[in-house]
């Protein structure tokens, strides 16, 4: 019954018209936390963002912290998997752990009155798994099956072949999974190692939401996360994608290809972000009325969906695309890819254009909010990314303060037709690896 309750009400905390209060907490041990309190629902959500991610692997032990990650619900302190799993399960909480490049991440649910049972099996998951080789090795073959899979894939070729080009050297070139040869040789002392490097209260970053006032969370953090180790490495060096204008074909048994294009984008904290977010909604990031959606799609029939993005990471930026086309219509679509790309860049938007984006953009952003998890999610999110903590109540603002000339000013250095690279998986016609 407890379960049912903890699932009905996690989706009845909507953000009541962004209307939220972000409170910073600080434990007595230093440990800082963003709450928004809600006193009327009995349980917690809590995001716990540790930076420094998979880039911490060393190259030959790639796809450690992955593989780490996955082991911690897989038995912890007195508890095998078995009895951990049974204990969560009696407790009605929820865990789950997330491994990204730049992060690792821990979701935290749990009901009011099992607080602290709750909290004690995640610290133990944190501060003390056991990494029992049985359970070790369940997780590598599962490792391995998904690159096994992968490497039959075609938007995952796609995707890590890019990745390779444009970050040679660099953590960003390779998954973060690892490789077979890597994930095959990692020791139980290599994730112990991973382990130590990851998990670290000083790079830690957390956001709560729910039934818990903070008084309560303070000593609660310290309980959770105060007996981690600081990190006493380097961090990662940051590195400016590699690519060059071209087209990387990279033959594969389909009747269709995939495609995956992009050049240098732009970072987070930069000041015309906003309007380049708004100029990829217009370019390819806002589906159907989208430039590419119209031109690519609805007037050439080409593909059935073509997408843009911003990706601003900690250590380079890019601006991605990707779409799928028929071997014999690929050449086609790329070609009318870098013509859009290039007509953006020298007349940058209308207004019209602007606005509906605009209107799109700031009308969406409340639906983000759409309970517990998420909100703790985004103030996590917001902390790692060096946001105020007013940056809810302003985010909009500075949607709305952005201008066409702007937008023309951002387009024109921003989007390079020149230095598109596309990398294409299948057995496209007229379409050969070559340079622009």
């Amino acid at each position: 019954m407890t379960r049912l309750i903890l699932t009905l009400v996690a989706c009845l905390l909507p953000l009541k018209a962004l209307a939220i209060e972000i409170q910073e907490v600080t434990s007595p041990g230093g440990i800082t936390a963003w709450l928004v309190e809600e006193e009327s629902i009995p349980f917690v959500s809590m995001d716990i963002l540790f930076e420094g991610g998979a880039n911490e692997d060393a190259p030959a032990r790639r796809g450690a912290t992955n593989m780490m990650m996955g082991l911690l619900e897989e038995g912890a302190g007195e508890r095998d998997n078995r009895e951990f799993a049974e204990a969560v399960e009696a407790a009605a909480a929820r865990l789950s752990f997330e491994t990204n490049n730049d992060t690792v991440g821990v979701g935290f649910t749990f009901l009011t009155e099992n607080r602290e049972e709750s909290v004690a099996l995640l610290r133990d998951a944190l501060v003390s798994p056991r990494f029992d080789a049985p359970a070790v090795e369940r997780v590598r073959d599962q490792v391995l099956a998904g690159l096994a899979s992968d490497a039959r894939d075609p938007r995952e070729i796609a995707s890590r072949t890019l990745a390779a080009l444009s970050f040679p050297g660099h953590p960003y070139g390779t998954p973060l999974e690892g490789t077979p040869e890597t994930v095959a040789a990692l020791s139980i002392e290599d994730l112990r190692h991973a382990h130590q490097r990851a998990l670290t209260r000083d790079r830690a970053v957390i956001g709560v939401t729910g039934d818990i006032t903070p008084e309560e969370l303070g000593p609660l953090l310290d309980r959770l996360l105060g007996d981690l180790p600081t990190f006493d490495g380097e961090p990662v060096s940051d590195i400016d994608p590699a690519t060059e204008g071209g087209v990387t074909v990279v033959d594969f048994p389909s009747p269709q290809s995939v495609v995956l294009f992009g050049h240098e984008g732009i970072d987070f904290d930069d000041p015309d972000y906003f309007a380049a977010y708004i100029l990829n909604h217009i370019l390819g990031g806002g589906g159907f009325g989208s430039r590419l959606t119209e031109e690519l799609r609805v007037d050439r029939g080409l593909t059935y969906g073509i997408g843009t993005s911003l990706v601003p990471r900690d250590h380079a930026a890019q601006i991605l695309g990707q779409f799928a086309s028929s071997n014999d219509k690929t050449a086609e679509a790329v070609e009318l890819v870098r013509e859009e790309w290039t007509r953006m860049a020298e007349e940058g938007a209308t207004e019209a254009e602007i606005d509906a984006a605009k209107t799109y953009i700031t009308g969406a952003y409340p639906l983000r909010f759409d309970g517990n998890s998420r909100i703790a999610a985004i103030l996590a999110g917001m902390q790692s990314n060096d946001l105020p903590i007013d940056y809810i109540d302003t985010r909009n603002d500075k949607v709305m303060a952005v201008t066409p000339e702007d937008i023309a000013r951002v387009a024109e250095t921003l989007l390079d037709p020149e230095a598109l690279h596309f990398v294409v998986v299948g057995k496209p016609e007229d379409l050969e690896t070559k340079a622009f």
